[in-house]
């Protein structure tokens, strides 16, 4: 199977900057786990505002990303609180 490139929309990529340390280091673990399984257990499809996107859950912390499967790619679209990240 072929590993998934990972890249990363520019807001999403300074929410993660801003995380604290020990979360920053959980979420990168989970979206570098990603590439060889863009739909690990846990993962679900959203709706609404982010509709045909997926999201994982670490902690009390969401990552919302979409899958290109012709470019065998997957685009993160934010990173945040799951009290913020679905306003």
């Amino acid at each position: 199977m072929m590993e998934y490139k990972i890249t990363y929309k520019p807001s999403a990529q300074k929410e993660l900057s801003l995380l604290p340390k020990h979360e920053y280091f959980a979420i990168k673990s989970a979206i570098e786990a990603l590439k060889d399984n863009p739909y690990p257990s846990g993962c679900k499809k959203t709706h609404g505002k982010f509709e045909s996107c997926y999201r994982i859950r670490q902690g009390d912390y969401r990552v919302i990303y979409f899958v290109i499967k012709n470019e065998i790619s997957i685009r993160i679209i934010k990173i945040g609180h799951r009290r913020d990240i679905y306003r």
